[in-house]
């Protein structure tokens, strides 16, 4: 298809479809997102043959970081769930944080983890505790998830040395050190906004309850985890923090060697391999069930259990993830992102507002925020070189802030992590539109306000 207007058009009327088919004829999200991604790359004028391909090779990128973090991340879940060791520390947390104040920690602890952590390990890990919050404050999931998730996605797209902000940082060659300091300036007020405050709001409005399938104190639940306790010992709180803490430390002591030392190093190879989320993970899964299980006192039966319990809501996760992230590819092999940079590189906006909005009708049409990073930084470099000396390295390194802010705009049905939070976070899609479409929304704008506040002082 050789018109952009008409790219356009099969962009809107794919997810006016994917709505229909979802809301409308019920049918379940995988199959729709299937659907969808064939009758869209037939409607761009690929060949069928293509299309299955694009499919193809979209879910199987999705899946093939996703499922192993998925299963992973939910077996060691599991562990810390069916041990007492989630309990343990949201309870301790809980206590020491107070009401009032655990939902601004749960808001900065997600800019933390996110640092050296892909955003779908920081929602599977601390899932658990995010229910356990919800259940001992007897309030909506909402109050407490989305504090956390504004974090989260904030840190990923803005935080170097977070993979979606190092995009931005290598596209437009600029200073890391200076990236750092604007993105930490707008990622708090942009939390406290779309995370604390407007969490708090939907959090009195909307009741959501723990996922019947993951929460931890249903009653047929309680009696099967009562029984596989009779003669467990309960993790301390210093241990099961030391657990928590030990991926983060790993990752980001690969990035540290893969900074410091050249390719090809020893110490740089063994933290590649124990630093990777993968290795990481599955260190962290392997202590747990050590550790917590085993020296605990559960038996071999008790933790094959276990994982079987864990790998049971995944796959559905992995699956749903998987399929948008086929959608997702469809609309990259489109061009639909080129097509939004050029018109709005015509429109003769000022350089950050530009490239926001570059980034933002990117992110919006294709989902994915690291895509967006990637291709407006592309795009802006050589925008950036022509202006010369009018734009100065602090100008450019406050370009890839605002990019950043620009790729968290409208997360909806073509993000994968859109999908993750439906599920872990029971929401319907009506209400994770008013949730997490809303609340990436308010993050973006806000960042980009602070941002602009910033331009006037470089």
């Amino acid at each position: 298809m050789d018109s952009s207007l008409g790219i356009i058009a099969v962009v809107l009327g794919a997810i006016a479809l994917l709505l229909f088919l979802i809301l409308k004829l019920k049918i379940h999200e995988v199959l729709a997102l299937l659907i969808v991604s064939v009758v869209a790359g037939l409607a761009f004028g690929m060949s069928p043959a293509f299309v299955f391909e694009t499919i193809e090779k979209g879910m199987g990128s999705t899946l093939g970081f996703l499922a192993v973090v998925i299963a992973i991340g939910s077996m060691f879940g599991e562990v810390m769930k069916i041990s007492g060791g989630v309990q343990n520390l949201a309870d301790t947390l809980y206590r020491k944080a107070g009401e009032r104040n655990i939902i601004w920690a749960l808001g900065f602890i997600g800019i933390l983890v996110a640092i050296p952590i892909y955003i779908e390990v920081c929602f599977i890990m601390f899932a658990p505790i995010i229910y356990r919050f919800a259940k001992t404050g007897k309030r909506s999931l909402l109050y407490y998830a989305v504090p956390f998730l504004a974090g989260v996605v904030i840190s990923y797209s803005t935080i170097p040395p977070a993979a979606g902000a190092m995009t931005g940082v290598v596209g437009l060659s600029a200073d890391v050190g200076m990236v750092i300091l604007f993105s930490l300036a707008a990622a708090v007020p942009a939390m406290l906004v779309g995370g604390v405050l407007y969490g708090g709001f939907l959090g009195k409005r909307i009741y959501i309850e723990v996922p019947k399938h993951m929460d931890p104190e249903l009653k047929e639940e309680m009696k099967e985890e009562a029984a596989v306790r009779k003669h467990v010992k309960k993790p301390g709180f210093v241990s099961v923090l030391l657990v928590f803490v030990l991926p983060l430390l790993l990752m980001i002591g690969r990035a540290g060697c893969d900074f410091l030392l050249p390719e090809g190093h020893p110490a740089r190879q063994v933290m590649t391999l124990i630093g990777h989320p993968f290795g990481a993970l599955m260190i962290v899964c392997v202590l747990a069930i050590y550790f917590f299980g085993i020296r605990g006192g559960f038996t071999a039966d008790d933790l094959r259990n276990v994982a079987d319990k864990a790998l049971y809501p995944a796959g559905m996760i992995a699956l749903v993830a998987g399929a948008g992230g086929a959608f997702g590819e469809i609309l990259v092999e489109s061009g639909v992102g080129d097509v939004i940079a050029r018109y709005a590189q015509h429109i003769g906006l000022p350089v950050l507002a530009l490239a926001y909005i570059t980034a933002a009708f990117i992110r919006v049409a294709q989902g994915s925020g690291t895509v967006a990073i990637v291709t407006t930084s592309v795009l802006m470099a050589p925008v950036v070189d022509a202006m010369g000396a009018a734009v100065s390295p602090a100008m450019r390194s406050l370009m890839v802030t605002v990019i950043g802010f620009g790729a968290i705009m409208a997360s909806h049905l073509n993000d994968s992590s859109y999908w993750i939070t439906g599920k872990y976070f029971n929401m319907d899609e009506v209400t994770n539109l008013k949730v997490w479409t809303a609340t990436t929304s308010i993050i973006s704008l806000t960042g980009f306000a602070v941002c602009m506040v910033l331009s006037l002082f470089v």
